[in-house]
């Protein structure tokens, strides 16, 4: 099982984009698609405090580079 990512982590990752973009969620590399996000929060997780990014609704098939990208799948 993989370590979740941190807020601080997160953000690091996030700075060096172009505010302007639009974010999805890259979802089940078995069928891979983008998925928009909803709201975030704070909540209790198994460990304690944690966030939560929701998903709100399926936009599009993840494109094959980005799928390859993330190694789900070869270009």
């Amino acid at each position: 099982m993989s370590k979740p990512l941190t807020v601080a982590q997160l953000v690091h990752q996030l700075q060096t984009l172009d505010p302007a973009l639009p974010v999805f969620l890259a979802v089940n590399p078995d069928w891979p698609f983008a998925h928009t996000i909803g709201k975030v929060i704070e909540g209790t997780g198994m460990d304690g405090p944690a966030v939560y990014i929701a998903e709100n609704g399926q936009d599009h098939y993840l494109p094959p580079a980005v799928a390859a990208e993330l190694d789900w799948t070869s270009a």
